[in-house]
């Protein structure tokens, strides 16, 4: 093995692998947000999110509450699931721009920020618009299913 086939080069099996850690770990951090807005995990709860978009002046806050934690549930556990992988993706990159314009709006970019910026979704939007484009892998649910 040269330099450069070390430096550049891949297989496609590493590319599947690539891939499945990539969608675990982003959808796995998705459902623990998810659960979070449930107050199953962490120290916040529905009516506490759904109070904090009302401040924020997002019409039907509480919809949009269950809206925005359904959609990181759901897709969250399909992207790291690799099943229908593109549609949760493309989801969970629509949910992380309405955060961003919503919940950070103002703030600029630094996460640490006073208030916190939009980096964190920014970033997460960024991940799951490359796994919409890249696809599942082979190491998925889509994978045998389709």
């Amino acid at each position: 093995m040269n330099l450069a086939s070390l430096l550049t080069g891949s297989t496609p099996a590493l590319a599947d692998l690539g891939l499945l850690l990539l969608r675990v770990a982003v959808g796995v951090c998705f459902v623990i947000h998810a659960l979070g807005k449930l107050g199953v995990v962490g120290t916040g709860n529905m009516p506490g999110f759904a109070a904090w978009l009302a401040d924020l002046g997002v019409p039907f806050a509480t919809v949009q509450a269950w809206v925005a934690m359904s959609s990181e549930l759901v897709g969250g556990s399909l992207l790291a699931l690799g099943l229908l992988t593109r549609p949760a993706a493309l989801l969970l990159v629509a949910t992380m721009i309405v955060a961003g314009r919503v919940g950070h709006r103002g703030a600029g970019y630094l996460i640490t920020n006073d208030p916190p910026g939009a980096e964190y979704t920014i970033n997460l939007a960024v991940v799951c618009a490359v796994i919409a484009l890249f696809g599942p892998g082979g190491y998925s649910f889509d994978a045998l299913v389709f």
